[in-house]
């Protein structure tokens, strides 16, 4: 039997669309645990997905600094990830949490 050959699986191959980003983008919301870590680690992946270059260029951010920013260790400021989510085209809204 020949060698078995696996990639390491990346959400970023599966965000095709807009819609695809901002259902990506909803659950991470609805599933961080309050420490921003999830939505900062959707952040990067839609914006590796949307283009990190094209994304600098639409924020005035270097892409460096996006990268650092939404890294795991990442500590972006809020108007930071306003930019980022205006930019990828995604709205950040609030709704009663079930109680």
């Amino acid at each position: 039997m020949g060698e078995l050959k696996l990639r390491r699986w990346d959400v970023v191959e599966h965000l095709k669309t807009a819609q695809d980003m901002a259902l990506y983008f909803d659950a991470c919301i609805d599933e961080d645990p309050g420490d921003g870590s999830l939505i900062r680690a959707a952040l990067s992946d839609i914006a590796r997905a949307h283009g990190m270059a094209q994304l600098a260029r639409e924020t005035g951010l270097a892409r460096e600094g996006l990268y650092r920013a939404l890294a795991p260790d990442g500590n972006p400021e809020f108007a930071t990830v306003i930019k980022v989510i205006k930019a990828l085209g995604l709205k950040l809204r609030a709704d009663t949490a079930p109680a």
